[in-house]
């Protein structure tokens, strides 16, 4: 299992949010780039970003900041937020990320999906947010009436190679993840699975690594300090 260290950009600043409300925003670091270097210098081999700016807006705000993010690190970087056109999609791999997030246009616009996946193959992934087992969308601000198994069931007929997975409730909790649930979609899909949310400590990254899913993100842990980022690595090597 790979270990995904997040971050989360608002107004070109590191953020992390309570359970995905916006209001709840708390400013973790100022510069993007350092925290990206420091996640390299630990050993992290993938990295996590996501617009939330785009995420409540749509429209990008912070490419500057996940440019120089990229150009400063030599792991991958994966992006989401906000991304509901090919434009951006274009113009995020012209940069050079590694891996596209898409969310609510996945849901919204399965052509553009189709399109996306075709075109870039496994450098798209589709994160899959959901709250009481419903999908959210729109920044997980309107909750829709599509069920979480049945979504990912359906991603995997179109070509979707990777699913970030987020149960809501649990994101910046440090309540632990989902394991049922997780569980439970692994069951359902043989796709890529990237558990995110509620993650608080070793005893976490142990459970996910022995449940076999793909990765983990993990942001507001590690901020906190409840997590040391090289133990979560070295558990998982």
């Amino acid at each position: 299992m790979i270990i995904l260290p997040a971050i989360d950009l608002k107004d070109g600043k590191c953020v992390r949010l309570y359970k995905g409300e916006e209001s709840s925003t708390h400013v973790v670091a100022e510069s993007a780039i350092e925290m990206a270097l420091t996640f390299e210098r630990s050993g992290a081999k993938y990295i996590h970003m996501v617009d939330l700016d785009g995420a409540f807006s749509g429209s990008q705000k912070n490419l500057d900041t996940i440019e120089e993010v990229v150009k400063s690190v030599s792991i991958p970087v994966e992006v989401g937020g906000g991304i509901r056109n090919m434009e951006v999609v274009e113009k995020l791999i012209s940069i050079g990320v590694s891996r596209v997030i898409l969310g609510t246009a996945a849901l919204k616009d399965e052509e553009f999906l189709k399109e996306a996946v075709k075109k870039y193959g496994d450098k798209i992934a589709v994160g899959i947010d959901f709250k009481d087992g419903k999908v959210a969308i729109k920044g997980w601000v309107e909750v829709t009436e599509v069920g979480y198994l049945e979504f990912a069931a359906k991603l995997e007929t179109l070509g979707v190679k990777t699913i970030i997975v987020t149960d809501i409730s649990k994101d910046g909790t440090l309540e632990g993840p989902n394991l049922d649930m997780l569980k439970e979609l692994k069951e359902k899909v043989n796709i890529n699975i990237i558990a995110s949310g509620g993650i608080k400590d070793i005893e976490n990254i142990k459970d996910l690594n022995a449940l076999g899913v793909y990765g983990a993100i993990t942001g507001k842990a590690i901020y906190s300090g409840t997590l040391d980022l090289k133990e979560a690595i070295a558990v998982c090597s």
